[in-house]
């Protein structure tokens, strides 16, 4: 799996990660062995770097990543979870909340330190917190020896500008805004980061279900616009025989200034695939075609989170 560097950080993640949110079953009732291979086959297919949250299953996706990790050498896997967030409507970014959730997420995972901890989707709460209060507290469990390095995720765009005009940040995750559909990030936000040296992540490739030819999920949010132009472009990519799933990750995954994209299975055969799809060249005449798809409805999303932070 081919590897860029994560800003100043010093460290090397592969451009596809593995995200555990689908072990916490947030999609689908997930058994253990799916679990444990899965987490397993994302480290045989290279992909070792690992993204997580106490949000995912609360609790569940730490907590059977603390399993399938046990034994792993710890210097073979990059481990990123997050804080803030416990339940869909429920937030904390209190200091003192930000210790705790630190030592349980170490409890979990069976480690002594965490490499990166971010801040887990600010856009629900008053930012001003984020940079007077939770930033301060993460930079004292990285004192501690706790944490390696620190950041943010969410969705709007105008939360990265706000929180590093004001503060210092190792890096940053972005998710379903750099997708075949809605290049947002890269276009206004990435070479801001990268100016600073902010280390750059991307979640999200397949946009919530968006960019595969599964049916859409009840709860996707884009404009019904968006997901006419999606069935275009599945109907579009199939008549070529190719899935528009793999069209759609090997563009994420293509950008040189995003360290990496993460993508959550619970299957070991996804993940398997996934790896061997980032092994072919991108279809570049096919691409062009779904890219003209999706032009009427480029970069259309929706909004996340509080008013004032989109």
């Amino acid at each position: 799996m081919q590897q860029r560097p994560l800003g100043r950080t010093g460290l090397q993640i592969p451009i596809l990660s593995f995200g555990a949110s689908s072990l916490g079953a947030e999609f689908r009732s997930v058994t253990l062995d799916e679990a444990l291979t899965s987490v397993r086959v994302a480290l045989d297919c290279g992909l070792n770097f690992i993204d997580t949250s106490p949000f995912y299953g609360r609790g569940m996706s730490e907590v059977l990543l603390g399993v399938a990790l046990k034994g792993v050498p710890r210097e073979s896997y990059t481990l990123c979870t997050k804080l803030g967030r416990y339940d869909l409507g429920h937030f904390d970014f209190s200091a003192r909340r930000v210790a705790e959730s630190i030592d349980v997420s170490l409890h979990r995972l069976g480690t002594d330190h965490l490499d990166l901890a971010l801040c887990h989707d600010i856009e629900f709460v008053p930012m001003r917190q984020i940079v007077d209060e939770t930033l301060p507290a993460l930079r004292r469990a990285r004192d501690a020896g706790k944490v390696r390095f620190i950041g943010f995720s969410g969705y709007p765009m105008k939360i990265f500008k706000y929180i590093l005009d004001q503060t210092d940040v190792d890096c940053v995750l972005s998710y379903n805004q750099y997708t075949l559909q809605n290049t947002r990030f890269a276009d206004e936000i990435v070479p801001y980061l990268k100016a600073k040296g902010v280390g750059v992540m991307n979640a999200g490739p397949f946009s919530a279900r968006l960019l595969t030819s599964a049916p859409l999920p009840v709860w996707l949010e884009e404009p019904e616009a968006v997901k006419a132009a999606a069935r275009r472009a599945v109907e579009l990519c199939a008549g070529r025989g190719i899935d528009l799933a793999k069209l759609a990750l090997q563009f994420s995954c293509a950008h040189p200034d995003l360290a990496t994209t993460v993508a959550g299975s619970a299957n070991p055969a996804n993940i398997r695939k996934w790896a061997q799809w980032l092994a072919e060249p991108i279809d570049e005449t096919l691409l062009r075609e779904v890219q003209a798809v999706f032009a009427p409805v480029k970069n259309i999303g929706h909004t996340e989170g509080l008013k004032e932070n989109n």
